[in-house]
């Protein structure tokens, strides 16, 4: 019969894996929205695979090509996740977390905004989850204005930048004057 405590420390392994998994998809979004090949590898398992549309990546190749799609056609790139369901079936998670993703176009003046929804296995080894398996859908797009980036209203905030030159890798955060860093 299982104990109060058994209970407890189960709840957590339940919770820190859930965590830990989720942890992992946010990773992989940022590290694409910044480039990042070595974050972007960390998130995967080298036999993984990723589905996006009619395009199936190994997860080896996957960083640089994901990076080169990108920068190919955008000047920058936002991954959100929102809504997120997680299964859990002892190493094995069978992930649906929603995915919203602005795609700021190489013409400055175009930002696609995509609705769609990654649908991941994860699995957890030494313990640690890495994805095994993606596939992507898209539910729905939008095509928007993109110039106001570049409106009064903007003009003095952070600019992203692709790489580990962006304001988010540097440690400690502290702020800075307004003609300091890359800014709109």
């Amino acid at each position: 019969m299982a104990t109060e405590t058994d209970e407890i420390l189960n709840t957590v392994r339940y919770l820190k894996d859930r965590q830990d998994i989720l942890d992992c998809i946010q990773r992989e979004c940022r590290a694409r929205d910044r480039q990042d090949v070595e974050q972007i590898s960390g998130c995967w398992w080298p036999e993984g695979v990723d589905e996006h549309g009619a395009v199936t990546t190994a997860a080896p190749e996957y960083p640089e090509k994901a990076n080169l799609g990108h920068k190919t056609n955008f000047n920058m790139t936002s991954h959100n996740i929102t809504n997120h369901i997680c299964e859990i079936d002892g190493a094995t998670a069978y992930c649906e977390s929603y995915v919203i993703g602005a795609l700021y176009w190489l013409d400055g003046k175009t930002t696609t905004i995509a609705f769609g929804r990654y649908l991941d296995q994860l699995d957890k080894r030494n313990g640690e989850w890495r994805m095994l398996t993606r596939r992507c859908t898209i539910e729905a797009t939008a095509d928007t204005d993109g110039t106001w980036v570049h409106s009064k209203n903007v003009k003095g905030f952070l600019k992203p930048i692709w790489g580990k030159d962006d304001p988010s890798y540097e440690r400690p955060i502290v702020a800075k004057a307004p003609n300091e860093g890359v800014r709109w």
